[in-house]
């Protein structure tokens, strides 16, 4: 796969393994420990994909998705959500409102997630999956 995911989580002990077995899969990988520091790779280097967690300091997974959801150049970016409180977060108007394209269950498995990075970037920015 030629396409470039943002990974974005605050817990460095997911974050690091996570972004080596992408890299394994052939992903080209970038990496931020906060939605803004996101928010900042979001702007300079367009990925394809999001891949982050919802509950971090500063600006959490959904505000980031929110300013990604107002941005002109950002809105179509395809957000997959990573969260311990799933339950929690499909049942949120607020994140159904965003248009996430998958919801995935903490832990989670790093190839389990690479596949559906795959189906994301095939179908492009619809709802892909709730793992």
């Amino acid at each position: 796969m030629d396409k470039t995911v943002l990974l974005c989580d605050d817990e460095l002990a997911i974050l690091r393994p996570t972004e080596y077995a992408l890299q394994r899969d052939g992903v080209n990988v970038l990496c931020a420990i906060n939605g803004e520091q996101a928010w900042q790779l979001i702007l300079t280097s367009h990925p394809d994909v999001l891949v982050t967690d919802w509950q971090m300091p500063r600006l959490d997974g959904l505000e980031l998705v929110e300013r990604i959801r107002d941005h002109n150049d950002t809105q179509s970016l395809p957000v997959i959500m990573i969260s311990a409180r799933t339950d929690e977060l499909q049942q949120s108007e607020r994140a159904k409102r965003l248009q996430l394209a998958a919801v995935i269950a903490k832990p989670f498995s790093p190839r389990e997630l690479s596949r559906c990075i795959e189906r994301i970037v095939e179908v492009g920015n619809k709802t892909v999956t709730h793992l």
